[in-house]
């Protein structure tokens, strides 16, 4: 399983070489997408439109490339649904988007595990106290599922609100890290 993308076999390319591994999990599988640096996507199988979307945006020409682990990764999200709950704290991270996108979503790495915040709340905490709404939509444009973990913004009411994951995988992510009992 993967997201339908041009692979190569080795012909020269001018496009954007990225690496691609998908692990299995109770969650159904997890695609990983790294450049030579950093984590640029991360999303769940049944997402791969989703994730091609988001990565055709950004990257004009791309190709992908099947490799293990890329930059260790895969590793650290199995240790993460294992129990690790802070493995995925180092991954490096680069999702590309908006100067308010980034904005929110490095706010949202900076939720500890195990807590959940408002749409407003983020809001507040990225210095724009009036644009929740603004958050949930770079919530939903997030590229890297779990890693920049948008699971943990939840409605006004305590209510689990949108995923693009699904409400049952954000359900399954919140009790894993013991933020739902």
């Amino acid at each position: 399983m993967g997201i339908p993308l041009p692979m190569t076999g080795g012909e020269p390319s001018t496009a954007s070489e990225l690496r691609t591994d998908t692990i299995d999990s109770e969650l159904g599988p997890i695609v990983i997408v790294t450049d030579a640096r950093a984590l640029c996507a991360l999303d769940f199988g049944g997402c791969e439109e989703r994730m091609k979307e988001l990565l055709t945006r950004r990257f004009e020409d791309v190709v992908l490339r099947h490799e293990a682990n890329p930059l260790g990764v895969s590793e650290k999200v199995r240790a993460y649904l294992a129990g690790d709950l802070h493995s995925l704290d180092g991954i490096a991270v680069d999702p590309g988007g908006t100067e308010f996108q980034q904005g929110v979503w490095s706010a949202l790495r900076k939720i500890p595990v195990g807590t959940t915040r408002t749409y407003g709340q983020l809001a507040a905490r990225i210095g724009r106290p009036m644009a929740s709404r603004a958050v949930g939509l770079a919530n939903s444009l997030n590229p890297v599922a779990i890693v920049i973990p948008c699971h943990r913004v939840i409605g006004s009411n305590a209510s689990l609100t949108g995923y693009a994951g699904g409400l049952p995988r954000k359900q399954w992510l919140l009790r894993h890290e013991g933020a739902l009992l």
